[in-house]
Protein backbone atom coordinates (compact mmCIF):
# COMPACT_ATOMS: atom_id res chain seq x y z
CA UNK A 1 0.00 0.00 0.00
CA UNK A 2 1.28 3.48 -1.02
CA UNK A 3 1.13 6.30 0.96
CA UNK A 4 0.84 10.00 0.18
CA UNK A 5 0.73 13.06 2.56
CA UNK A 6 -2.27 15.64 1.53
CA UNK A 7 -1.92 19.41 1.63
CA UNK A 8 -3.75 19.69 4.92
CA UNK A 9 -1.95 18.71 7.75
CA UNK A 10 -1.98 15.20 9.02
CA UNK A 11 -4.59 14.50 6.31
CA UNK A 12 -3.38 11.50 4.04
CA UNK A 13 -4.09 9.38 0.79
CA UNK A 14 -3.56 5.55 0.74
CA UNK A 15 -3.35 3.36 -2.45
CA UNK A 16 -3.46 -0.48 -2.08
CA UNK A 17 -2.49 -2.90 -4.10
CA UNK A 18 -5.33 -4.95 -6.21
CA UNK A 19 -4.99 -8.29 -7.55
CA UNK A 20 -6.97 -8.77 -9.69
CA UNK A 21 -7.89 -12.32 -11.56
CA UNK A 22 -10.67 -14.32 -13.61
CA UNK A 23 -13.00 -13.94 -10.62
CA UNK A 24 -13.14 -10.22 -10.33
CA UNK A 25 -9.95 -8.48 -7.90
CA UNK A 26 -9.51 -8.44 -3.94
CA UNK A 27 -7.82 -5.23 -2.37
CA UNK A 28 -7.63 -4.17 1.33
CA UNK A 29 -8.64 -0.34 1.67
CA UNK A 30 -7.41 -0.30 5.52
CA UNK A 31 -3.74 -1.86 6.62
CA UNK A 32 -2.54 -0.95 9.98
CA UNK A 33 0.76 -1.38 9.41
CA UNK A 34 0.69 0.87 6.40
CA UNK A 35 -1.19 3.38 8.37
CA UNK A 36 0.71 3.26 11.25
CA UNK A 37 3.84 3.33 9.41
CA UNK A 38 2.04 6.87 7.34
CA UNK A 39 0.16 7.86 10.03
CA UNK A 40 3.07 7.61 13.38
CA UNK A 41 0.21 6.12 15.73
CA UNK A 42 0.27 2.45 15.87
CA UNK A 43 -4.06 1.79 16.11
CA UNK A 44 -6.94 3.72 14.09
CA UNK A 45 -9.71 2.83 16.61
CA UNK A 46 -13.49 2.18 14.80
CA UNK A 47 -16.24 3.06 16.86
CA UNK A 48 -18.32 3.35 13.91
CA UNK A 49 -18.72 2.28 10.12
CA UNK A 50 -21.50 4.25 7.70
CA UNK A 51 -22.20 3.68 4.58
CA UNK A 52 -23.86 6.36 1.77
CA UNK A 53 -25.20 5.47 -1.55
CA UNK A 54 -25.24 8.47 -3.42
CA UNK A 55 -26.45 9.75 -7.23
CA UNK A 56 -24.67 11.75 -9.38
CA UNK A 57 -24.02 15.06 -9.04
CA UNK A 58 -24.76 14.74 -4.69
CA UNK A 59 -22.46 16.82 -2.80
CA UNK A 60 -22.53 15.71 1.10
CA UNK A 61 -20.36 18.39 2.99
CA UNK A 62 -18.62 20.04 4.19
CA UNK A 63 -19.35 18.14 7.62
CA UNK A 64 -17.16 17.99 11.04
CA UNK A 65 -17.83 16.84 14.47
CA UNK A 66 -17.44 19.60 17.04
CA UNK A 67 -13.88 19.30 19.15
CA UNK A 68 -14.30 17.78 21.68
CA UNK A 69 -15.65 15.43 21.21
CA UNK A 70 -13.78 15.24 17.89
CA UNK A 71 -13.93 12.30 15.40
CA UNK A 72 -10.98 10.84 12.79
CA UNK A 73 -12.12 9.57 9.71
CA UNK A 74 -11.03 6.96 7.14
CA UNK A 75 -12.91 6.99 3.86
CA UNK A 76 -13.46 4.93 0.59
CA UNK A 77 -15.30 4.11 -2.44
CA UNK A 78 -16.68 0.76 -2.50
CA UNK A 79 -18.46 1.26 -5.66
CA UNK A 80 -18.65 4.22 -8.34
CA UNK A 81 -16.84 7.47 -8.10
CA UNK A 82 -16.18 10.35 -6.41
CA UNK A 83 -13.99 13.40 -5.33
CA UNK A 84 -13.06 13.10 -1.81
CA UNK A 85 -12.37 16.47 -0.34
CA UNK A 86 -10.68 17.69 3.41
CA UNK A 87 -10.82 20.91 4.64
CA UNK A 88 -8.65 22.42 6.84
CA UNK A 89 -11.14 24.38 9.40
CA UNK A 90 -8.71 24.37 12.85
CA UNK A 91 -8.16 27.45 13.82
CA UNK A 92 -4.14 27.51 14.80
CA UNK A 93 -3.74 24.54 11.79
CA UNK A 94 -0.35 25.77 9.78
CA UNK A 95 -2.51 24.57 6.91
CA UNK A 96 -5.86 26.54 8.36
CA UNK A 97 -8.03 27.11 5.13
CA UNK A 98 -6.14 25.28 2.27
CA UNK A 99 -7.66 21.73 0.87
CA UNK A 100 -6.89 18.90 -1.11
CA UNK A 101 -8.91 16.74 -3.23
CA UNK A 102 -8.84 13.02 -3.87
CA UNK A 103 -10.06 11.23 -6.82
CA UNK A 104 -11.69 8.03 -5.76
CA UNK A 105 -12.62 4.86 -8.26
CA UNK A 106 -12.82 2.01 -9.52
CA UNK A 107 -9.50 1.51 -11.12
CA UNK A 108 -7.06 2.44 -8.05
CA UNK A 109 -9.59 2.59 -4.74
CA UNK A 110 -7.49 5.13 -3.14
CA UNK A 111 -8.90 5.98 0.48
CA UNK A 112 -8.40 8.77 2.83
CA UNK A 113 -7.46 9.22 6.47
CA UNK A 114 -8.88 13.09 7.92
CA UNK A 115 -7.37 14.09 11.18
CA UNK A 116 -9.38 15.25 14.37
CA UNK A 117 -11.16 18.37 13.35
CA UNK A 118 -10.78 18.59 9.69
CA UNK A 119 -13.62 18.95 7.30
CA UNK A 120 -15.28 16.36 4.65
CA UNK A 121 -16.93 16.75 1.69
CA UNK A 122 -17.62 14.78 -1.38
CA UNK A 123 -18.86 15.02 -4.81
CA UNK A 124 -20.57 11.90 -7.01
CA UNK A 125 -19.54 11.57 -10.04
CA UNK A 126 -21.31 8.76 -10.80
CA UNK A 127 -25.22 7.15 -10.34
CA UNK A 128 -24.95 4.50 -7.54
CA UNK A 129 -21.45 5.32 -5.79
CA UNK A 130 -21.19 4.28 -2.90
CA UNK A 131 -19.00 5.71 0.20
CA UNK A 132 -17.44 3.67 2.81
CA UNK A 133 -16.44 5.33 6.26
CA UNK A 134 -14.23 4.13 9.18
CA UNK A 135 -15.07 6.61 12.25
CA UNK A 136 -13.33 6.70 15.24
CA UNK A 137 -16.18 7.87 17.66
CA UNK A 138 -19.93 7.63 17.29
CA UNK A 139 -21.99 9.47 15.95
CA UNK A 140 -24.03 12.13 18.26
CA UNK A 141 -26.14 14.55 16.11
CA UNK A 142 -25.74 17.18 18.20
CA UNK A 143 -22.20 17.23 17.41
CA UNK A 144 -22.37 16.97 14.03
CA UNK A 145 -22.17 20.79 12.00
CA UNK A 146 -21.78 21.66 8.25
CA UNK A 147 -20.18 24.40 6.42
CA UNK A 148 -21.06 25.50 3.20
CA UNK A 149 -19.35 23.30 0.47
CA UNK A 150 -20.33 26.20 -2.19
CA UNK A 151 -18.02 29.21 -0.06
CA UNK A 152 -16.47 30.98 -2.77
CA UNK A 153 -13.40 31.89 -0.03
CA UNK A 154 -12.91 28.46 -0.15
CA UNK A 155 -13.15 27.70 -3.63
CA UNK A 156 -13.71 23.86 -3.62
CA UNK A 157 -13.85 21.52 -6.84
CA UNK A 158 -17.13 20.79 -8.68
CA UNK A 159 -16.92 19.87 -12.30
CA UNK A 160 -18.15 22.13 -14.72
CA UNK A 161 -20.81 19.81 -15.92
CA UNK A 162 -22.62 19.17 -12.16
CA UNK A 163 -25.43 20.48 -11.01
CA UNK A 164 -24.69 19.74 -7.39
CA UNK A 165 -27.23 18.29 -5.54
CA UNK A 166 -27.43 19.15 -1.71
CA UNK A 167 -29.27 18.55 1.80
CA UNK A 168 -31.55 21.21 2.73
CA UNK A 169 -29.11 20.89 5.80
CA UNK A 170 -26.14 21.58 3.21
CA UNK A 171 -27.63 24.39 1.34
CA UNK A 172 -28.33 26.21 4.83
CA UNK A 173 -24.62 25.88 5.88
CA UNK A 174 -22.68 28.56 7.11
CA UNK A 175 -19.20 29.66 5.81
CA UNK A 176 -16.30 29.19 7.07
CA UNK A 177 -15.51 32.53 8.39
CA UNK A 178 -19.14 32.41 9.50
CA UNK A 179 -18.80 29.63 11.10
CA UNK A 180 -15.24 31.00 12.63
CA UNK A 181 -17.08 34.09 13.84
CA UNK A 182 -19.39 32.43 16.08
CA UNK A 183 -17.12 30.57 17.78
CA UNK A 184 -17.42 27.09 16.19
CA UNK A 185 -14.42 25.91 14.68
CA UNK A 186 -12.17 23.16 16.14
CA UNK A 187 -8.78 24.55 17.80
CA UNK A 188 -5.80 23.27 16.39
CA UNK A 189 -3.71 22.22 19.54
CA UNK A 190 -7.18 20.80 21.32
CA UNK A 191 -7.40 18.29 18.08
CA UNK A 192 -3.71 17.03 18.66
CA UNK A 193 -4.48 16.43 22.52
CA UNK A 194 -7.25 14.43 21.24
CA UNK A 195 -5.34 12.92 18.43
CA UNK A 196 -2.24 12.36 20.26
CA UNK A 197 -2.81 12.71 23.82
CA UNK A 198 -0.40 15.72 23.59
CA UNK A 199 1.12 17.66 20.58
CA UNK A 200 1.86 15.55 17.61
CA UNK A 201 5.33 13.34 17.70
CA UNK A 202 8.03 14.74 15.36
CA UNK A 203 8.37 13.31 12.48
Amino acid sequence: MKARRLAVEGALEFTPHVHPDERGLFLSPFQEEAFAEAHGAPLFRVAQTNHSLSRRGVVRGIHFTATPPGTAKYVYCARGTALDVIVDIRVGSPTFGRWDAVLMDQRDHRATYFPVGVGHAFVALQDDTVMAYMLSESYVPENELSLSFLDPALGLPLPADTEPVLSERDRAALTLAEARERGLLPDYARCQEIEWGGPRPPR
